[in-house]
């Protein structure tokens, strides 16, 4: 039996390797873009506009996430975790950014939900609400970026993929 490389960190690894890309936001929110640093730590590089872009020099080994304004996950080319694919350019050289769509996912009910009542009811009053005690205590953990990185790095090591 073969040996199964380990999936590298979810990390940047190096900066070895060039590459160009423009993430276009096609969600109606504001995506936040997220660059996995050398720790594995986010690094904002700021808010793109629903159908505006933002165009990035980065690197092969650099893994990118995007989250709303209000910390729910958003996609990157379909992928929670976005890497990078090799640069191309243009016939003179330039190099060409490769488009990166930035979308919404398909909420489950439970998910769409949390997020709607989290949005109407102050965090206060979610004990008084009526509902089971799994939904009260989804409505109290609140998104957390770092939270969600460990928990794809752990998923990542797990599945050996990336």
């Amino acid at each position: 039996m073969a040996e199964q490389e380990a999936p590298a960190p979810l990390k940047s690894l190096n900066s070895y390797d060039p590459t160009y890309i423009s993430f276009i936001n096609k969600s109606r929110r504001n995506a936040e873009a997220w660059w996995l640093d050398f720790a594995g730590k986010p690094v904002s590089y700021g808010a793109i506009q629903p159908r505006k872009s933002l165009k990035m020099n980065t690197f092969l080994t650099h893994p990118w996430i995007f989250r709303a304004s209000d910390g729910s996950k958003l996609l990157a080319n379909l992928s929670e975790v976005y890497f990078p694919t090799p640069a191309q350019y243009e016939e003179y050289g330039y190099p060409r950014y490769l488009p990166v769509n930035v979308t919404a996912p398909v909420y489950s009910l439970q998910e769409y939900c949390t997020r709607l009542i989290r949005s109407m009811v102050r965090k206060e009053d979610i004990c008084k609400l009526e509902i089971p005690e799994g939904l009260r205590k989804d409505l109290r953990l609140e998104p957390d970026l770092l939270r969600d990185v460990q928990i794809l790095s752990a998923k990542r090591s797990v599945n050996g993929s990336n």
